[in-house]
């Protein structure tokens, strides 16, 4: 009876496939394969100590970088305030300062022609009349009207100062030749012309100086305006003007 029992319990303890009660389940780790991208994991740094040393320009990731302007004294200074005063004025030749205080009227260039030949015409009479037609008390006194010539012509006439300058040393020389101014002559207009040009030939050198002071104040004055308007031109914003 015991042995019945016992064969009775013998499939169902040594046949592991029909008896899936008995079999046994196994629990452990599995690893899964990741899809997804690693994560960058931060390399270590260096100290600062160990590290190359940086040069000029050199970027530094994860810096900011910050300009510091420098004073007007240097760098590691701080900026001075601004000064708002006027700036000294130079000092100036006593010269030039004599010259300044003068009158200085603006004359066409009608007008400064007119103003060389009478004054050139009143020494000529005086010469005549005080010194018996001393050419080197004339052509001296030519010189100062050749430079009140070129300093008062206005700006755009500058050009016919040189050439009323010539003009006006001329009229100067008819009293002094004997004209009618002078003696009141009876030779002839052919005599007087004649005087002129003679006493233009011994004073050339005069008349070429006085000629030549006149052209250099009235390009230096040129110069001054040209440079002036450029100035003003630059400041406006305007376009230069093509010549």
């Amino acid at each position: 009876m015991r042995r019945l029992e016992l064969l009775t319990k013998l499939p169902q303890s040594a046949c592991p496939v029909t008896c899936r009660s008995h079999i046994a389940t196994y629990v452990g780790h599995v690893e899964q394969q990741r899809t997804g991208t690693p994560s960058r994991q931060p390399r270590p740094q260096a100290p600062l100590s160990q590290q190359a040393p940086l040069s000029k320009g050199t970027l530094i990731e994860g810096t900011s970088v910050h300009r510091v302007a420098a004073g007007p004294g240097g760098p590691g200074q701080t900026d001075a305030p601004h000064r708002t005063g006027k700036r000294p004025a130079r000092q100036v030749p006593p010269l030039v300062a004599i010259v300044r205080r003068l009158p200085n009227p603006r004359l066409t260039g009608l007008g400064a022609g007119l103003f060389a030949c009478t004054l050139m015409l009143v020494i000529g009479s005086l010469d005549q009349l005080l010194f018996d037609g001393s050419a080197l008390v004339y052509g001296v006194l030519f010189l100062p009207v050749s430079a009140l010539t070129g300093f008062w012509v206005r700006g755009a006439d500058l050009v016919t100062a040189p050439i009323s300058v010539p003009i006006a040393f001329t009229v100067g020389l008819v009293p002094i030749t004997g004209g009618s101014a002078g003696t009141g002559g009876s030779g002839g207009i052919g005599v007087e012309v004649m005087a002129v040009v003679t006493a233009l030939a011994v004073q050339a050198g005069w008349l070429y100086g006085g000629t030549l002071v006149a052209g250099l104040i009235a390009t230096v004055r040129k110069i001054r305006l040209m440079t002036a308007r450029r100035r003003a031109r630059r400041e406006s914003g305007a376009p230069p003007r093509r010549a």
